[in-house]
């Protein structure tokens, strides 16, 4: 039987191509290039001696034959995927893999964490903190916490906080450039940008209905680092609210114009492979994180 088989990682690159209809997509989920994905799509047509695809100039499309055959490796590799995670289960019941993207986890959970491991003493609490997707197929993740639309591939997400940004700065630079008492003076200072952000300093301006002042400032590319900028001082950021809390409780950070707020697409997500909503690490990390949730937003009156 195992040479009548097709090889098997062509059929992975078949599943996701075929979801998603698109080679670029599928090879962007798979962490491989365009043209790998496109030498294992027709490796499989070649052992299986039929097309299963119809290129077209800007689109492609399953034949009638990838139709039926996607059904088929669909609903297998789902059923070889769940009897894995049913012998990693028997075999690591205690491990909770918890994946974090960078700035939550720098500054929010990590300070957190410890609380999840006192409730659930039995657990051995992994960490890994990366902005990378993650392949809940691959079984190695618990839950992931993540910064986004709320749409992940394969995967089950549910919001569990929103935020707003406002400009804050550390104390020592807004006494230097004078207190900065009304969003007017903030021309006269150096913008920290997050690179990436929709919610940018044009945007508030324009909420606030005045005119943008295109001055240079700094960028980064993670919200993490440009609030470690604004506590260095090197100028003003537009703080997301979740992630500049504890900087403002401590007096790291001021908030200049806290009413001011501009609401933030994104938002942070749990998010879990889809059907183990049930699940023992799942829900127990779900009950957790929901009690966190609601204590820090009452404590620093969020929404």
């Amino acid at each position: 039987m195992p040479e009548e088989l097709p090889p098997l990682q062509t059929l992975r690159a078949f599943e996701a191509t075929g979801r998603r209809l698109s080679m670029t997509l599928a090879a962007e989920e798979l962490h491989l290039t365009h043209g790998a994905v496109s030498r294992q799509i027709k490796t499989l047509e070649d052992h299986l001696g039929v097309q299963l695809f119809r290129r077209m100039t800007r689109r492609i499309e399953l034949t009638d034959a990838g139709i039926s055959f996607f059904g088929a490796v669909t609903r297998l590799l789902s059923e070889l995927a769940r009897e894995a995670e049913n012998v990693r289960r028997k075999n690591d019941d205690t491990r909770l893999v918890v994946s974090s993207g960078v700035s939550f986890a720098s500054k929010w959970l990590t300070s957190r964490l410890h609380r999840l491991m006192v409730r659930y003493p039995d657990f051995e609490v992994h960490l890994e903190v990366t902005d990378a997707q993650v392949d809940f197929a691959a079984g190695h993740v618990d839950v992931a916490l993540r910064y986004g639309t709320g749409q992940y591939p394969a995967a089950t997400a549910e919001r569990i906080m929103n935020e707003t940004v406002s400009p804050v700065c550390a104390p020592d630079y807004r006494d230097r450039m004078g207190g900065l008492r009304s969003p007017s003076e903030l021309p006269k200072c150096q913008f920290i940008h997050e690179i990436g952000m929709n919610t940018t300093w044009e945007r508030w301006f324009s909420m606030m209905e005045l005119p943008y002042p295109r001055t240079r400032g700094p960028g980064y590319s993670l919200g993490s680092m440009s609030i470690e900028a604004a506590i260095r001082g090197e100028g003003v950021a537009l703080g997301r609210s979740v992630l500049v809390a504890e900087d403002l409780a401590a007096g790291r950070l001021v908030a200049l114009f806290p009413q001011a707020k501009l609401e933030v697409e994104w938002g942070y997500d749990l998010v879990y492979r889809t059907g183990n909503h049930d699940h023992p690490k799942v829900r127990a990390f779900r009950n957790w994180i929901a009690e966190e949730v609601r204590e820090f937003m009452a404590a620093n009156f969020l929404r």
